[in-house]
């Protein structure tokens, strides 16, 4: 088992630096865990509180944030696989609001989207495993730069760490206007 942590990242593409920041130095499998499901899960009733509403309007609602999370994880992974596996082909990025939009996310109940989040997770966590160092060093381009698959990594756990920490900011105060 390898043990890679983000301080290997030799190029930190510059958007994704704001989630990679959020990732303490701890190997990925680690950070993929810990910043998973059980993170989510933790604030279960709090999501459940919010139900359907955003903090402003025309702003997502937790149902639309945990998609998003899901979509980007899903499309993240993709990237991964293809880059580890030395593909070069150049990837696009993709419309996080078209996603949004088209996700049918307010439809869902919040036990379906935590399981789906779990699942998905569970299987990034298992590709990221079948990852040899060499591959996790590989790089791709995607969204107007280079990336590796080990950026990826610490990407997709700093990413859910970044919406907690939008949610936990603007969405938990409504809780307690409730």
């Amino acid at each position: 088992m390898f043990v890679m942590l983000k301080n290997e990242i030799i190029r930190l593409p510059e958007y994704f630096e704001r989630y990679i920041a959020k990732v303490p130095d701890i190997p990925l499998l680690d950070a993929l865990t810990e910043f998973g499901h059980p993170y989510l899960d933790a604030q279960y009733e709090n999501f459940k509180s919010l139900g359907h509403s955003g903090y402003a309007p025309g702003k997502w609602t937790i149902h639309d944030i945990l998609q998003h999370i899901i979509d980007t994880e899903r499309i993240f992974a993709y990237r991964a696989l293809r880059f580890a596996r030395n593909d070069k082909t150049v990837l696009s990025g993709f419309d996080e609001n078209a996603y949004a939009e088209n996700a049918h996310a307010g439809d869902r109940n919040m036990e379906d989207l935590m399981e789906e989040f779990r699942v998905v997770r569970q299987s990034t966590i298992v590709l990221f495993q079948s990852f040899n160092s060499e591959d996790l060093m590989r790089e791709g381009f995607s969204f107007k730069s280079d990336i590796s698959v080990l950026a990826i990594g610490f990407t997709l756990a700093g990413h859910v760490i970044h919406h907690m920490d939008v949610i936990k900011d603007r969405y938990f105060p409504l809780i307690n206007q409730s």
